[in-house]
């Protein structure tokens, strides 16, 4: 038995040094080396104070803000700790229900706004914890944000347009607009 024995519990805290311990220091040292501001999360502060990550959305549900995506994490909105989708597939009744209730919230919010509303305003991500909308998401809340905030529509437009990112090497995803960065630059306008 000790012939045994021995060798499996050599071989088993030798792969466990090697694949619990070694690899995950070195992979994150190479992280924090190489791109320091996503190994730590790429956090957004206003002064020493956390306001957000780049990379997580955060429900905004004042109508002077733009909204994001619809969030399927739960118990709470944006909850990295619970990503995911909720799974529902598209005949599923409950999903239709929701969407026609995000529907219903975005034009009592905006009644003179007749556009089709965009569907990732009444869709979650896959994740649940997307932080981009779409262009035409940003631009289908350009006059209920800037009546709220009592600014030029164009004014608000252009702002818009100035925080629209290009899909990578011009053809690696789509465009996108990150709301928490397009939401503190509105806060700056006058």
């Amino acid at each position: 038995m000790n012939n045994i024995l021995r060798p499996v519990l050599v071989i088993f805290t030798g792969l466990t040094l090697l694949t619990g311990v070694a690899y995950p220091l070195v992979t994150t040292g190479v992280a924090h080396s190489l791109f320091p501001k996503q190994a730590q999360g790429s956090l957004v502060r206003q002064g020493n104070t956390v306001v957000g990550s780049s990379l997580i959305g955060q429900a905004f549900s004042e109508p002077s803000n733009f909204w994001g995506r619809p969030s399927a994490t739960g118990p709470m909105a944006n909850n990295a700790a619970a990503s995911g989708g909720s799974n529902l597939g598209p005949l599923n009744p409950a999903l239709t229900d929701a969407i026609k209730a995000r529907v219903t919230a975005l034009r009592e919010a905006d009644p003179s706004n007749t556009s089709a509303v965009p569907v990732d305003l009444v869709t979650a991500s896959a994740s649940g914890l997307d932080p981009h909308i779409s262009p035409a998401a940003a631009y289908y809340q350009v006059n209920r944000v800037a009546t709220a905030r009592k600014l030029p529509a164009a004014q608000v437009q252009a702002l818009v347009a100035k925080h629209v990112e290009t899909p990578l090497l011009g053809i690696l995803g789509e465009a996108r607009v990150n709301v928490l960065a397009l939401n503190r630059d509105l806060a700056t306008l006058k």
